[in-house]
């Protein structure tokens, strides 16, 4: 026999509760708060204009928690996007790339570029209370270039130098990629500049890269490449809280946190679904 909960019971009741997220879809601007930014004591304020009932903010976070709202950094998207278009690539034009991979033997591989700096991604960890650890960081914009390459079948390909990329680089990563993958590739990346760089295209009109087909995605859109997901696993995980002295220390630790990541093949995959991209 079920027994009644204990205690008084809340202030809101159980339709009111429900209501809350939907106030607070509306967004923080809409009750006159500056900025897209919902904070405990704001949601207070929110419940007691639409309610009448005044909440202490450790409360209202225990309610949100029911609610299953809990706090996230927002994703960052250029107001430039053409959200139609992002749709329709990867409703039509995904698929269609697919099956043209699957009837031209092709290999298709995402590319893309990112430069991973001295300076560590910090992430949260265990100390003593009142003791917070330091990160001992050389202070410096040195970095690594890196571009990486990445496969439905869970491959990832990377070519790394102290030095910002130009179309060479590209021509040389190409040449890297058709080494290990043959040399009917098909190559999805953004519209970065050094991708367009003359030596690029007339590598890919010569007999030696005339077997690689490109495909460019929408502009604006780093969330449909799914090495996007990659670089963020090697910064914030792989890599997080490492502080090296030198760009050689830091090209040891890459290459290491890169050996991690290929040995986890179903998270390289689970990279494709975060991307809106089945497989």
């Amino acid at each position: 026999m079920a027994r009644p909960r204990p205690g008084r019971p809340g202030k809101l009741t159980p339709d009111q509760l429900r209501l809350i997220p939907d106030f607070l879809t509306h967004g923080a601007e809409a009750y006159g708060f500056p900025g897209k930014v919902w904070t405990t004591t704001r949601i207070a304020k929110v419940i007691k204009e639409e309610f009448g009932i005044s909440y202490h903010k450790a409360h209202v976070a225990r309610l949100l928690q029911r609610l299953h709202w809990t706090p996230q950094s927002p994703v960052i998207r250029a107001l430039q996007r053409d959200e139609d278009e992002i749709e329709r690539w990867r409703k039509f034009v995904w698929p269609q790339l697919k099956m043209k991979a699957r009837h031209e033997r092709r290999t298709l591989v995402f590319t893309d570029e990112s430069g991973f700096y001295l300076l560590p991604g910090v992430v949260r960890t265990y100390a003593p209370q009142g003791q917070p650890p330091v990160l001992k960081e050389w202070q410096t914009r040195d970095h690594l270039s890196v571009m990486g390459g990445m496969t439905r079948e869970a491959k990832f390909y990377s070519l790394v130098r102290q030095e910002s990329f130009n179309g060479l680089h590209v021509v040389e990563f190409l040449k890297h990629l058709m080494r290990y993958l043959g040399r009917r590739l098909l190559v999805i990346w953004d519209g970065s500049p050094i991708h367009r760089r003359t030596l690029v295209t007339e590598f890919l009109s010569t007999k030696a890269g005339c077997g690689i087909h490109v495909e460019r995605l929408p502009p604006y859109a780093p969330d449909l490449n799914p090495i996007e997901e990659a670089w963020q696993q090697l910064k914030h995980v792989e890599l997080r809280n490492v502080a090296c002295l030198d760009l050689e220390e830091l090209h040891l630790q890459l290459h290491s946190a890169i050996a991690r990541l290929r040995q986890k093949p179903n998270l390289i995959q689970s990279f494709f679904a975060g991307a809106g991209l089945d497989l």
